[in-house]
């Protein structure tokens, strides 16, 4: 058989590069050309920055600031935190990506950097961790009430999350403080990762690497959710999901066929691969 070349869409080139500093630089160059009453905006946040850091540190800043704490103080906190840590940077380059990649509403690294409350909020929690590591708890826990203010996601800091994480639309996701979600995983609005009981004890899930948690589903208890398993959309979890395996209802139990890749292919249908 001859070989065959594989034709790409412009829109699919774009999607498969990383969202580099150049490339965040370009597409709001473009933009405030383009959208004149969005230039002086488009250079606060990125244009005229001088990193990805310091536009990531600026635009939360200037998001999370209240009467309580103004913005500049808010900044400062935030590039220590990031200074201290440099894996927390490329943690949310690696989330940026995830969205740009599987989010077939995402147009552009700057539109997701810009607006999508799933980053913004993953962001957010990851300085409370941070801060709540050093233990600065009552800063991180008003970071934990601003992220739920503004975005609807509400993140213990002390729950544990890896990087590559993409939360799609985000509205209404509650994790526990001592649940822990793996590298990789896609995780959709209205999903709660919550403890049974009133023990203070370890209580929450642990969701490995690349699992796909479908909107408004519940998963309850210290139980593990394997790797690169799938959860249907609406479904409460009360027992431990073997990887690769789809768990669909009310209480949860194992439908379809075994799943490969499912947060990265975002493939909802329990039924087929």
């Amino acid at each position: 058989m001859a070989n065959m070349t594989v034709v790409r869409t412009p829109e699919q080139m774009a999607m498969s590069k990383p969202c580099t500093w150049s490339q965040l630089n370009d597409e709001a160059a473009r933009i405030a050309l383009k959208e004149r009453a969005m230039a002086s905006m488009l250079h606060d946040i990125i244009l005229g920055q001088k990193s990805f850091t310091a536009a990531l540190a600026n635009h939360l800043a200037e998001k999370l600031a209240n009467a309580e704490f103004k913005a500049l103080h808010i900044r400062e906190t935030i590039l220590d935190v990031y200074a201290a840590d440099e894996t927390i940077i490329k943690a949310a380059s690696a989330d940026l990506l995830a969205v740009r990649q599987r989010d077939p509403a995402s147009t552009s690294c700057l539109q997701v950097f810009l607006y999508f409350k799933g980053f913004l909020a993953l962001q957010t929690y990851r300085i409370a961790h941070s801060l709540f590591g050093q233990g600065r708890h009552m800063f991180a826990y008003h970071m934990q009430s601003r992220c739920s203010e503004l975005f609807g996601v509400d993140i213990h800091p002390s729950a544990k999350i890896g990087q590559g994480v993409m939360f799609d639309h985000a509205t209404g996701i509650v994790i526990g403080e001592t649940a822990v979600v793996g590298d990789d995983c896609s995780i959709l609005h209205g999903v709660t990762l919550g403890g049974t009981g009133k023990e203070h004890e370890d209580r929450h899930p642990k969701v490995g690497q690349g699992v796909l948690i479908g909107a408004g589903a519940k998963i309850l208890g210290n139980i593990i959710i394997g790797d690169k398993s799938r959860i249907a959309a609406g479904s409460v979890v009360l027992a431990p999901v073997a990887p690769h395996c789809t768990v669909a209802g009310v209480p949860a139990k194992p439908v379809g066929v075994p799943c490969e890749n499912p947060a990265q292919n975002m493939d909802q249908n329990i039924l087929e691969d």
